[in-house]
């Protein structure tokens, strides 16, 4: 026992929580009373549909309204909850609440899965991670549930406003819409002022990250306060809302009434970071409009937020590296503070993985299913990303391909590098020996 426990580090731990929490699901949802037809899903429908809901993705095989029986909707939404979280979060206030006391193994555990900077507090923190998550669901689902009551009547009103208020902060995007239209996300309310501020309001919310958060509640207005990465966060976050909002604006929805166009101008500017919601018809997008939301998908949103992506921090990081360069500057820097050349390099690391994988997932699925491929790259970034974002084509694809996209959901969840960690963790380096150094131009 002692060494099957030295085996499992923090990476190990993580990535086998998560597949654990996901096989559960899929059994869940295999039993005949979760489908709407009372016969259960296949193992392949309720695979992917757990993978998705764990890894707050929102791509789905089958309409989550017209195929879930209530009981597989509650499934799915408890799955959503655990991984926006994190599933280590949710063991450690589990263990909290029973009154045991959590090991310095667990606490350590508990910062990597929420990239906190030390295990000091970590509980404390864990606790307000709690709090926050269920003041701003429950305020979310109030502020929802008269427009919900009054288009779906009390019971399923009420029901539809804690669903979608917990998919948005999570940044999930599963929505219970296909009463309306399958797939029909939330097209039917692009002009209600109501739904739309309050989905986004989420969305921001979830995918700053709970660090920011906690830098919000300590230090209030006092932003010069803050933690760098919080104020890298804020800044990257209100960058890549407003311009791509623009040219949304601008390029995109130009036939819509003005109020109407605003709307879905910035909806779909915030969606793809990483929520998966929409409000628009994205199929009617043109090529540009459809490559701007693969890059904020790839972007994603915070380090330790309920979003994926290949986060905003390692995005900045990677052009103030770059603006250092053509500048000619000795060091990346960010209000007067110098990053370590470690993060540059896992920068690098992390963004040449997503975009690896994003390539090559759409590559596959375009030679697998012979469709073009532009369609199948939104979908990888989708996928990788955890955004849940997709022109159409989900529900139509074999099984090899939605393999690649469940894979893909898993890797975007627990973290490429926590794979890669988890893999070479038991690795020991032979020496320190440095071998020479020669120039290689580049460039």
């Amino acid at each position: 026992m002692g060494k099957i426990e030295k085996r499992l580090t923090s990476a190990r731990i993580i990535i086998l929580g998560f597949a654990a929490v996901i096989l559960f699901g899929s059994l869940l949802l295999m039993l005949p009373f979760s489908t709407q037809e009372g016969r259960g899903a296949a193992f392949s429908d309720a695979l992917f549909t757990a993978t998705s809901a764990v890894c707050v993705t929102g791509l789905v095989v089958q309409d989550t309204a017209s195929h879930w029986s209530f009981f597989g909707q509650a499934v799915i939404l408890m799955l959503i909850q655990i991984g926006g979280m994190g599933v280590v979060t949710v063991a450690v206030a589990v263990f909290t609440a029973s009154g045991r006391s959590i090991s310095l193994k667990q606490r350590s555990t508990m910062q990597e899965a929420i990239s906190a900077h030390k295990v000091g507090g970590i509980v404390k923190l864990t606790g307000f991670i709690i709090k926050l998550t269920v003041v701003f669901e429950l305020l979310g689902a109030a502020v929802m549930a008269p427009v919900f009551i009054r288009e779906f009547g009390t019971g399923r009103g009420i029901w539809y406003a804690v669903f979608h208020s917990v998919s948005a902060f999570c940044n999930a995007g599963f929505d219970l819409m296909g009463t309306k239209a399958s797939y029909s996300s939330l097209t039917y309310f692009a002009a209600d002022p109501i739904v739309n501020v309050t989905i986004m309001a989420l969305i921001v919310i979830g995918g700053i990250g709970f660090l920011t958060w906690d830098d919000i509640k300590r230090e209030k207005h006092h932003i010069r306060k803050y933690r760098m990465q919080s104020k890298v966060v804020l800044v990257t976050a209100a960058v890549l809302i407003l311009f791509p909002s623009i040219y949304f604006y601008l390029f995109e929805f130009s036939g819509l009434p003005f109020g109407t166009r605003l709307f879905c101008s910035v909806f779909q500017a915030v969606t793809p970071r990483t929520a998966g919601f929409n409000t628009a018809d994205l199929s009617c997008m043109s090529e540009t409009g459809l490559a701007v939301m693969i890059l904020l998908m790839l972007v994603g949103g915070a380090p330790g937020s309920t979003a994926g992506g290949m986060k905003t921090t390692t995005f900045a990081v990677l052009v103030s590296t770059a603006v250092s360069v053509f500048q000619r500057r000795e060091y990346t820097h960010f209000f007067g503070r110098r990053i370590e050349d470690d993060t540059i390099r896992s920068a690098v690391a992390v963004f040449m993985m997503y975009l690896i994988l994003f390539l090559s997932g759409g590559f596959m699925i375009s030679c697998i299913e012979g469709l073009p491929l532009v369609p199948c790259l939104y979908e990888t970034a989708s996928a990788v990303a955890t955004v849940g974002l997709t022109l159409g084509i989900t529900p139509g694809l074999g099984l090899w391909s939605r393999g690649i996209l469940i894979l893909l959901m898993y890797v975007g969840r627990v973290g490429g590098l926590t794979l890669i960690f988890a893999a070479s963790s038991g690795a020991r380096r032979g020496n320190t020996a440095r071998l020479p150094q020669e120039k290689l131009n580049v460039g």
